[in-house]
């Protein structure tokens, strides 16, 4: 039953019922006041979890289309490496980038970090006595995250 429904019903509540005498009447109103407050206090927060609902939805979209977007950001990045010389793939990588940063994607750091599952994805492992204990030696594929959701983790190298 939805809030408004309720609040129907017990408004239909107070009027159905007759004249109680008088030491009831207090008992009946306080009833009364007890349960529309408990009815707003239900609606407040109903209205609480469907914008947070809304925002959910939107911020899960928007790192949806990102996700869809980081494989082109990686093949121009794969490109301009390739070809060093190229103005026109670097200014295109450039715009991507700039693009990317407007709407609040930031790239996860990962070179000489130490590792961090929430924001890594181990995919090698070395024993190296010279490096720390988690530390990242090589980053294979950048991390990105948008409004602190990870949208796809840094993969990584760790040594130790």
């Amino acid at each position: 039953m939805c809030e408004e429904e309720k609040a129907l019903e017990i408004i239909e509540e107070g009027e159905s019922e007759q004249a109680a005498p008088p030491g009831q009447e207090a008992d009946k109103f306080s009833e009364l006041n007890d349960k529309y407050l408990r009815l707003l206090a239900e609606y407040d927060n109903f209205k609480k979890r469907t914008q947070k609902e809304k925002t959910d939805i939107y911020t899960n979209a928007a790192a949806d289309v990102i996700a869809a977007i980081l494989p082109v950001l990686d093949a121009v990045s794969r490109a301009v490496e390739l070809e060093k010389d190229s103005e026109g793939l670097k200014l295109l990588k450039k715009q991507l980038d700039d693009a990317l940063q407007a709407i609040g994607v930031e790239e996860i750091c990962a070179q000489g970090q130490s590792f961090d599952p929430a924001l890594h994805n181990a995919v090698m492992h070395i024993d190296d006595d010279s490096q720390g204990s988690s530390a990242i030696i090589e980053e294979f594929a950048k991390g990105y995250k948008y409004k602190n959701k990870v949208i796809r983790h840094s993969m990584v190298k760790v040594a130790n």
